[in-house]
């Protein structure tokens, strides 16, 4: 059957079924619920979580369309994959008794694998992703974790985040893929290809959900769900690209901005919700609440003046689906507004026909048992050692006076720091819990730092440090120790956190951290500092004093044994920094800055700049060229660059190619990411490149707020080369 038959025969089926719905019915698939409504007390340590009087009110006399999350909010934590297939599929079992036997959607966020599900195989989180450059590992991340999502028994995948990380204060920077737009186009859609597959309704495959539509990453004041303050022409710059590309991919699913950009809350953003994402971007699926947004229109935003307005106002400008999630109010306040014509029933069937779209296209009304057996299909070699790379890939050597590292593995080392023996630290949020900070429920199996760095050396390897994160270091036994050892392995960073809970006041690290780094320093052995974190926490002082910086971000459960295979040069580092790392607190400039932003007294003095990362090689980049000198509107330009690897070790390296518009009428960023490409090298091997640059590269929004080209010369940047082309005038 061809892909137009499939839909064709797909939109068939979702208006018979619409036609045979009751309005009751109707409203039930437009109302998700937590999966505590239907739950026993305490279902998330329960054999048996569901309270089956309480399922079957729901799906049965409530026609719930959607359920999500964990037994039991605020306690979410992972659950065995033969619990989650049970509970699934008596939920199933219970939909299969309704009258139209309509399926549940059950959403999950399985962020960075099957989060919630005990052993999955979990990957560095979007930032560390990023800080691969890798798209190959994106897709490889997003089809393992479909399939264990699927083996689960869940239907329905929170990810990826397309929202643009350029708030470094944002405490959901780290679930972004940083702040290029070309990076996070590239990887995001990876992710969705490997997610999806051909057909998301495979076996092994789910749909996934682009989050969170849009401009919720970049609050002025740095807090989570506060307001955003951007102009147009920079929404359609910056903010709009992943989400274009997510649809593009096949993405189904929106979910919507919890905060508001210029004093409109996403969800009444009918501008956002309708003329851009549907008109513009021609984008087909439906949109979901995030958590409790309708009802905060009314509770915090004060734009609806009772519960009942608020849902009238979010359902007329666009939202399909209501994450309500701990009660019915949505369901009985919609059913009101549908029968007293308040809500029109176009409307209200507009909205289910895109749900039921999506459970067709999804595969759940041929899915009466789970889909995958757990075996083969469920922690798999391929995937631990796709896992494996991802993180290795992903840390980022940034600082390697006289080659300290690699380190010998006779070498006696003490580590110190709070972040050195703790698996979540390497993790983040969406891990096991909410939170991620629940250390006893993570895999024994998976080493953290410090019992990588033990498994690896023959050397001594001492340890000062707590069992927690916030346990108090004794300063005096760590100097003590240090003058006893070679060198010193200072772990520094952060607590896991995600959401408004990961509100800070201030990027310095905790004084405590600085206290023991200083110490250490004064007794002058070779220091070399690793961090974990979701965002760049300031560690000038430090770094500045350290032989060796190596940026781990959060990569994953294979993190800790990643970074010591860096450490002793089992591994050859090749992660780049997907932002740029901030020099203090309040110097914070993109890359891509306009060039007012460096002029005069401003400049662009990051610690370490976007894109940076040492290998234990060299390489080098040679002979840019371009096959012309100038083109005519709407044609490519073909970029040649020659990478040759000058350094005695193999060795991946990432070669990015730059644009700039030199004069044009709106300010141009000083250089844009167009085009990266990772390579393998063997010593003394060389390979030339190939890019194409396309109108759509040397476009941008114009004064019209149209995407434009303007004739005009442009500068192409690889390396320390620039060549130049001209745009003819038409």
């Amino acid at each position: 059957m061809s892909a137009q038959e499939t839909n064709d025969n797909v939109e068939a089926q979702v208006q018979a079924l619409l036609a045979q719905m009751s309005l009751e019915e109707k409203v039930g698939q437009m109302t998700q619920i937590d999966f505590s409504v239907v739950s026993v007390v305490n279902g998330e340590v329960a054999d048996n979580p569901i309270d089956q009087a309480k399922l079957e009110d729901a799906i049965l006399n409530r026609h719930i369309g959607s359920i999500l999350n964990t037994p039991t909010t605020p306690n979410n934590q992972t659950q065995p994959i033969e619990k989650w297939r049970r509970m699934t599929q008596a939920i199933r079992e219970v939909a299969a008794k309704s009258r139209l036997k309509i399926p549940v959607l059950y959403g999950i966020d399985a962020i960075h694998g099957a989060t919630y599900t005990e052993n999955a195989v979990l990957f560095p989180q979007a930032i560390s992703m990023a800080a691969t450059f890798n798209p190959d590992l994106a897709f490889k991340e997003g089809a393992v974790t479909a399939r264990e999502v699927k083996a689960s028994g869940l239907d329905w995948n929170f990810m990826p985040v397309m929202d643009i990380g350029r708030q470094p204060l944002w405490p959901r920077l780290w679930e972004t893929y940083g702040e290029d737009v070309h990076l996070a186009v590239t990887m995001g859609s990876a992710y969705i290809h490997g997610h999806q597959g051909e057909d998301f309704a495979d076996a092994d495959k789910a749909p996934t959900c682009l989050k969170h539509y849009v401009g919720y990453s970049y609050p002025l004041n740095g807090k989570d769900r506060t307001p955003a303050w951007i102009g147009e022409r920079a929404l359609r710059e910056y903010f709009l690209p992943g989400f274009e590309a997510g649809v593009k991919a096949g993405s189904p699913t929106v979910m919507i901005n919890s905060a508001e950009v210029d004093g409109i809350p996403g969800h009444v953003n009918h501008h956002y919700l309708n003329t851009i994402l549907r008109d513009e971007m021609g984008f087909k699926g439906s949109t979901v609440s995030d958590w409790a947004d309708i009802s905060r229109l009314y509770t915090r935003d004060k734009l609806a003046a009772s519960p009942r307005e608020a849902v009238k106002m979010a359902v007329m400008a666009g939202v399909d689906m209501s994450m309500v999630p701990f009660d019915y109010s949505f369901y009985d306040l919609l059913l009101d507004l549908a029968k007293t014509g308040e809500v029109p029933m176009t409307r209200i069937d507009e909205a289910v026909t895109r749900i039921l779209r999506v459970k067709y296209q999804s595969g759940l009304f041929d899915r009466r048992e789970p889909d995958l057996a757990v075996a083969g299909n469920f922690v798999t070699e391929e995937a631990v050692a796709a896992n494996r790379q991802a993180a290795r890939e992903a840390i980022i050597l940034a600082k390697n006076d006289q080659h300290i590292l690699p380190l010998k593995k006779q070498a006696s080392i003490l580590v110190t720091g709070p972040t050195a023996n703790l698996l979540s630290v390497m993790n983040g949020g969406w891990t096991i819990t909410w939170q991620g900070a629940a250390e006893h429920l993570y895999p024994k199996d998976k080493p953290t730092l410090l019992q990588a760095l033990q498994q690896k050396t023959s050397g001594k390897v001492t340890y000062v440090g707590g069992k927690n994160f916030s346990d108090e270091i004794n300063i005096e036994q760590a100097v003590t120790q240090a003058r006893q050892h070679d060198v010193v392995i200072l772990a520094l960073g952060e607590k896991t956190y995600t959401e408004t809970e990961g509100n800070l006041e201030s990027l310095h690290l905790d004084p405590v951290q600085l206290q023991l780094a200083r110490a250490i320093f004064e007794i002058g052995k070779p220091v070399i500092l690793v961090t974990f974190g979701g965002r760049p926490r300031i560690i000038t002082e430090i770094a500045n004093k350290a032989q060796a910086v190596v940026l781990g971000f959060l990569p994953g459960m294979e993190g800790g044994a990643a970074l010591a295979d860096i450490l002793f040069g089992d591994t050859n580092p090749s992660g780049k920094l997907p932002i740029s790392y901030p020099r203090d607190t309040n110097d914070i400039v993109m890359y891509d800055h306009k060039p007012i932003e460096a002029f005069e007294s401003n400049q662009y003095r990051p610690l370490y700049p976007f894109g940076h990362g040492l290998s234990y090689t060299t390489f080098q980049t040679s002979d840019l060229r371009l096959n012309k000198d100038s083109i005519a509107m709407g044609e490519n330009i073909d970029v040649t660059v020659k990478v040759k690897n000058t350094g005695a070790l193999t060795g991946k390296e990432t070669v990015m190619v730059y644009l700039h518009d030199v004069a044009a009428s709106v300010s141009r960023p000083v250089k844009q990411l167009k085009a990266f490409k990772k390579v393998e090298l063997k010593p003394g091997a060389e390979q030339t490149l190939q890019f194409s640059l396309t109108p759509q590269d040397m476009s941008f929004i114009g004064v019209d707020m149209k995407r434009i080209v303007e004739p005009g010369e442009f500068e192409v940047m690889v390396g320390s080369e620039t060549a130049r082309f001209q745009v003819a005038k038409p």
